[in-house]
């Protein structure tokens, strides 16, 4: 499975912050908002993945991460001239993806929870169709909605429900077959001129090959696109992180442990940011073994 994370569009809602750098540029408590969906597809196994960002940011983010290498994994990048929906980041990949499946996770969204790594590399195995991800929201006029039956198979897909059929937002984390790439190709734009994934989804779900995960109890999920959502992550990465002790979408820490590097290079790693509590975690924890 190829994977990809999307930081493109503009970032209007966090505006003036957003005026000079990417959204997914921005600090979430002690790291970049883009370290959080990164950590996503690394759990998963992922370790070809491809960046997609605007003309302008695009470079911060090869400056920032690089082609991968230290971490075992290998990083390519690609521009969105202008943001077209999110079912274009299939179509500006397309040869990133080649013949293989793809998740797709969005750069502003942030996901933590017992056993995930599990679930994610469960549902990467051979997909055939679309795995989307479901999580309960008080709010779900909000987002695109999933319904389910009594034996939790997805019936319907609704975007921005007047009177949603559930609780079920869908998030920003996807997994497709290789035909998503045939499916994007033949969208029709949107009245907003987008190629819509809902619209992709839709497609899976009208051939019955369409699953919902429910990300219940214990999970969180955030999306840190506007400035209350981006200070209550922040806020909840902090906490977390100080109750626990551990540190969440730590690259190095997962890269070591999925076995991309080895603990001498993680430790290493660590040792290059031992300036700041980030890199003395991952030297402890290098250490500790």
């Amino acid at each position: 499975m190829k994977g990809i994370v999307l930081a493109g569009g503009h970032g209007t809602r966090l505006h003036p912050i957003t005026l000079g750098t990417s959204k997914q540029m921005l600090p979430v408590y002690d790291k970049p908002m883009i370290y959080y969906p990164l950590s996503v597809l690394m759990l998963a196994g992922i370790r070809d993945i491809q960046i997609i960002s605007s003309p302008d940011d695009i470079e911060n983010f090869r400056r920032l991460l690089g082609d991968g290498s230290p971490l075992g994994i290998s990083l390519s990048y690609a521009v969105q001239e202008e943001p077209r929906g999110l079912a274009e980041a299939f179509l500006i990949s397309a040869e990133h993806i080649g013949d293989d499946s793809v998740a797709l996770v969005l750069g502003d969204n942030i996901f933590h929870g017992p056993g995930f790594a599990g679930i994610l590399q469960d549902k990467a195995v051979d997909v055939d169709g679309c795995v989307l991800f479901g999580y309960p929201v008080r709010d779900p006029e909000r987002y695109g909605v999933g319904e389910v039956d009594a034996d939790g198979r997805l019936v319907s897909l609704e975007e921005k429900p007047e009177h949603p059929r559930s609780d079920l937002a869908i998030t920003g984390l996807y997994f497709y077959d290789n035909d998503v790439i045939d499916i994007a190709k033949n969208l029709t734009p949107s009245a907003r001129g987008e190629l819509e994934i809902t619209d992709v989804n839709r497609i899976y779900l009208e051939r019955g090959k369409a699953e919902l995960v429910s990300l219940g109890r214990g999970f969180v999920w955030l999306d840190a696109g506007t400035h209350d959502a981006l200070t209550e992550a922040g806020q909840y990465v902090q906490i977390l992180e100080h109750r626990q002790g551990v540190r969440l979408a730590c690259l190095e820490e997962i890269a070591w442990r999925m076995g991309f590097i080895d603990r001498e290079a993680c430790l290493r790693l660590g040792e290059e940011l031992s300036k700041s509590p980030y890199g003395q975690y991952v030297m402890e924890i290098a250490r500790a073994g």
